[in-house]
């Protein structure tokens, strides 16, 4: 068992009706759904390019005028970068994220289709929405079918095998989060098949193409075309969105750390989701994710994933609508005796510290997971 939480085992009438009443949570917003909705991620888009400008002139204007008054150079470059960085946190959680689940493509808006936005990190779109927003959303925390347990490189649950490799894993951890757009951008191509000798490499040059182009403008645009605008003051403004772009990087990857590998958070076996009725399909999402607390600035940094469990239940429906639908949620968990894993960003990022350092070393379940079966 990955959690010491006990929840209550439902019977199978008790499970069907919390699938139900949570069918209803989603029937109810969807019916809501109009004009405020589409208002507020179009102001969210109108936000993160007017920011980005003003970050990037910023960080344009530092470096020129620092040339000339040195005492100008870095609080106009910190104030550049810090705007250039939370443009691009806007961009990757609360526009890209939710527009590519699908959540405004009844606007008809082409600018909000979720199946065409390509948003601002190195790895493609395509991929995430294989990886991410089918697989995980799928499979949530489900071992050896869900790939964003570890990412492939930690070990957070005593479940997964333990390797001597694991042993590092607290380096790699952070070096993982300082690049974390670019761990996500080659998820996909799977490496460890490669090494293994289960992949071809014609196989995986030809799943790298779209990869590599993704990549290559992404560098081409940060790192070379912004900082040359700037003339012979290139390096400023390059270390200004090199610092932007690793803030970016830390950030996403706390939320998204704490959105399910938190101590409380469980992992499940592949026999598990056998004939996986929608009551289990919920009862797996609730226990495999993690809220966090903070309100509405947080809300809004995290891409509303603070209310993870409502988004694995909702995943396409607006994001902005989670907080409200939190209260029923939440109400109707506690209704059926299961626990809705919540807290402040230190303290369930605390724990997921903990997980990375005390599986680096071997270690075993307390006892078997918790079935998601209803009782007889």
């Amino acid at each position: 068992m990955t959690s010491t939480i006990r929840n209550r085992v439902l019977s199978a009438a008790e499970l069907e009706r919390f699938g139900n009443e949570i069918d209803a949570v989603r029937a109810r917003t969807v019916a809501t759904l109009g004009q405020g909705d589409a208002d507020y991620i179009r102001a969210v888009a109108a936000s993160v390019r007017w920011i980005g400008l003003a970050g990037r002139l910023l960080l344009m204007v530092g470096a020129i005028a620092g040339a000339l008054v040195p005492a100008l150079l870095w609080p106009v470059c910190i104030a550049g970068t810090l705007l250039l960085a939370l443009s691009k946190i806007l961009e990757n959680m609360e526009l890209g994220h939710n527009v590519m689940h699908g959540q405004f493509d009844w606007t008809g808006d082409p600018q909000l289709n979720g199946q065409a936005y390509e948003w601002d990190i190195a790895g493609t779109s395509d991929n995430w929405r294989k990886t991410h927003n089918h697989h995980h959303h799928t499979w949530t925390n489900v071992r050896g079918m869900d790939d964003d347990i570890g990412y492939g490189l930690l070990r957070l649950f005593p479940e997964q095998r333990w390797k001597p490799f694991h042993l590092f894993q607290p380096v790699i951890a952070v070096v993982f989060a300082v690049l974390f757009e670019w761990g996500i951008a080659i998820q996909d191509l799977r490496l460890g098949r490669w090494f293994a000798g289960k992949l071809r490499f014609a196989q995986l040059r030809e799943q790298f193409r779209p990869v590599g182009r993704k990549m290559g403008r992404q560098v081409l645009r940060d790192y070379v075309l912004w900082p040359l605008l700037a003339g012979p003051f290139f390096l400023p403004v390059l270390l200004g969105n090199v610092v932007a772009n690793v803030l970016r990087n830390l950030w996403t990857y706390i939320v998204i750390f704490c959105g399910h590998f938190t101590a409380d958070a469980e992992t499940f076996p592949r026999e598990s989701v056998r004939n996986e009725s929608r009551g289990q399909w919920y009862l797996r999402q609730l226990r495999g994710s993690s809220n966090l607390t903070g309100g509405r600035l947080m809300n809004l940094m995290t891409g509303n994933l603070s209310h993870q469990i409502e988004h694995h239940f909702f995943p396409d429906i607006p994001a902005n609508r989670y907080a409200a639908m939190a209260v029923e949620v939440r109400e109707i968990c506690a209704r059926h005796g299961q626990h809705y894993n919540t807290g402040s960003m230190p303290v369930q990022f605390g724990q997921v510290v903990w997980r990375i350092l005390r599986h680096a070393f071997p270690s075993k379940p307390r006892a078997a997971s918790l079935a998601l079966q209803a009782s007889a």
